[in-house]
Order: C-alpha cells, then sequence, then structure tokens
C-alpha cells in the first residue's frame, strides 16, 4: 500500500508493508526539486520500532519525512 504527501516541494513516498495481520512495517523516500544533490535520491529509509497498525503506520511515515524534509532545507519561515 502506498501513499505520496507532499511537503513543501517535496514528495514522501510511503510503502507499507504487510508483516502479520492489521500490522505493516513502513518505509519513506523522500523526491523532488534539489534533493538529487545531496545524494538522497532514491533512498528508502525503513521507519524503525514498528509493525504498527495501518494508521499508526503513515502517521509516523508523514511525520518522519517531514522531519527529514526540515533537516534538508531548514525551518519555514
Amino acid at each position: 500500500m502506498n501513499r505520496v504527501i507532499p511537503y513543501r516541494g517535496f514528495e514522501i513516498r510511503v510503502a507499507l508493508t504487510l508483516v502479520a495481520e492489521d500490522l505493516y512495517s513502513v518505509t519513506f523516500q523522500i523526491t523532488g526539486h534539489n534533493i538529487s544533490r545531496t545524494g538522497l535520491e532514491g533512498a528508502i529509509i525503513p521507519v524503525r520500532h514498528g509493525p504498527f497498525t495501518q494508521r499508526w503506520a503513515y502517521l509516523t511515515a508523514e511525520i518522519a519525512g517531514q522531519a527529514a524534509v526540515d533537516v534538508l532545507i531548514g525551518p519555514e519561515s
């Protein structure tokens, strides 16, 4: 199950993998403008401390992806 979340000009691509009944492992990938200059284009990052329910999997990946973007480009003005 996949979801794409736009955030500050980037896309956070979230992928869930079923590991048990109603429990998922989750990864995210950040794509977007100028991300390839950092060498991170295409890096798939697993979210630790899972597995999660579907709702929590999407939420934790979204927050982790947003935090990564914030670190890359700095806080919002």
